[in-house]
């Protein structure tokens, strides 16, 4: 069973520097990702950022992005955030 998969976002991440990071890799999430997202405080206060904590924990490589934390995700575009994964 294929448990990583590759993407490229449709808009790509804009770094602080400017360039476009468009192609990555994530697996596939687990129940676990998403109870452990259900108690991130960001999540308790606002419901709609369980996508944001689950992406971030789940996409393991951004071409040149050293680390995906939420804040980077919470910087992708509408379109990129509604593109189907995988």
């Amino acid at each position: 069973m294929t448990t990583v998969f590759e993407f490229e976002l449709p808009k790509g991440f804009v770094d602080k520097m400017g360039v476009v990071h468009k192609k990555g890799k994530m697996r596939l999430a687990t129940a676990g990702d998403e109870i452990a997202a259900t108690r991130d405080p960001r999540v308790l206060s606002n419901p709609s950022y369980l996508t944001i904590v689950i992406l971030a924990n789940v996409i393991t490589e951004l071409e040149g992005v050293d680390v995906i934390v939420p804040n980077t995700v919470e910087r992708f575009f509408t379109a990129d955030l509604l593109y189907k994964f995988g």
